[in-house]
């Protein structure tokens, strides 16, 4: 009778900056390491709670090791939110990525909960467990292993145990994109981390993301541009304009010169590289109707969640901002810049996604695209971006 072979231990590995890969830091915490997107001198000077949900959510990030584990194993703690009177938020999903190859997925079902009341703006929090996910029967030869953590759930890295030692994986050759955007860049709507577009966009430029895409916060904050400024890369993009129309935040006399200084700051860091403006997707609801957004009551009612705007098309003429407008002056201020900064494009939205799109593939809750939204503006955005004559192409 043949015995199988004993399997060697799980061995613990510590989660540092170096396997913790597109966060800007890792804060220490009761049970493990909550990843920011955000350092916290810049959370310190936008206070505001919906940004720091989103910078807390780990879009982009991923713990990447070279290793010829067979077995992974991740504790993690997810934070999840319940908004009474609205359709359950689903669970956080983590892929496994080996050699570039979406080879498992696991969903973390349990963790903390805090159920939210729109009405009133309290909340309460009940305590979970923390969840393990487990990888196993991965081939033992060496290779490159990416855990893309959940892009819209808060998840606090607890422990990570392989059965083979792990080693970062370093500099591959690869150039460091970061992208900045609004709930769309963050990965709303698409099915799971590596599907959100500026993920498959990056898979498919052969570069590393870095993604800023912070839902409801995309509006122009100094601290924001600072971050920009000075995280290290060789390509940055900015998509703007959805959540400046949507907060109702700016008229078009403050939008212009705002825009410009976040551009000027980016520059104060990176002077020559490639930087893409790229301006809304179509959204019919603010295409002409300005700010602020709000629940669709008809379709809360129906139990699905949708929006709609609540402004005045008539206001435009006063400075309300809509879409179209947010176009006009997004491609104003890159014509006028582009003068001098040869570096700097305008990538129209509309081209990703436009009124055509629309039809054939409806924003289901009236402002977030689906997953097959998600897979054509990445595809559309590497095609442009990444082509042998695109802003982003690989000119060494």
């Amino acid at each position: 009778m043949t015995q199988a072979m004993p399997q060697p231990p799980l061995q613990s590995v510590p989660l540092s900056p170096e396997i913790v890969r597109g966060v800007a830091e890792l804060e220490p915490s009761a049970r493990g390491l909550v990843p920011h997107r955000l350092p916290a001198w810049a959370r310190a000077q936008v206070p505001d709670p919906q940004l720091l949900m989103a910078e807390g959510q780990p879009s982009g990030a991923r713990i990447a090791f070279r290793s010829t584990a067979t077995v992974i194993e991740l504790d993690v703690l997810a934070t999840k939110r319940l908004y009474p009177g609205l359709p359950p938020r689903p669970d956080g999903v983590l892929d496994l990525i080996v050699d570039g190859r979406l080879v498992d997925q696991a969903r973390v079902t349990e963790g903390d909960t805090i159920t939210i009341d729109l009405a009133t703006g309290t909340s309460e929090t009940t305590r979970g467990p923390v969840a393990t996910v487990r990888f196993e029967g991965l081939d033992p030869r060496d290779k490159n292993v990416e855990l893309w953590l959940p892009h819209l759930e808060t998840t606090e890295l607890v422990d990570l145990r392989t059965d083979a030692p792990v080693e970062a994986l370093g500099d591959r050759g690869r150039r460091t994109w970061v992208h900045h955007g609004s709930s769309i860049s963050q990965g709303s709507g698409a099915d799971r981390p590596t599907s959100t577009w500026p993920a498959l966009a990056a898979r498919l430029g052969g570069v590393d993301l870095v993604n800023l895409g912070l839902a409801g916060s995309a509006l122009l904050d100094p601290a924001v541009g600072r971050v920009l400024r000075d995280t290290s890369a060789d390509l940055l993009s900015i998509k703007m304009g959805i959540n400046v129309v949507n907060a109702d935040l700016m008229r078009r006399r403050a939008f212009g010169p705002a825009l410009h200084g976040l551009l000027d700051t980016v520059r104060d860091g990176h002077p020559d590289i490639p930087l893409l403006v790229v301006t809304p997707l179509h959204c019919a609801i603010h295409e002409d109707t300005p700010g602020p957004g709000a629940f669709d009551l008809e379709a809360l009612a129906e139990g699905r969640l949708g929006f709609r705007a609540t402004g005045d098309p008539a206001d435009v003429a006063a400075g309300r901002l809509t879409l179209g407008v947010v176009r006009e002056e997004m491609a104003r201020v890159v014509a006028q810049r582009s003068a001098t900064d040869p570096h700097l494009h305008l990538l129209d939205g509309l081209s990703l996604y436009g009124a055509d799109d629309a039809i054939r593939l409806p924003l289901p809750d009236g402002l977030h695209p689906d997953d097959a939204t998600h897979r054509l503006v990445g595809d559309r955005f590497a095609a442009h971006a990444f082509a042998p004559a695109g802003p982003f192409a690989d000119r060494s």
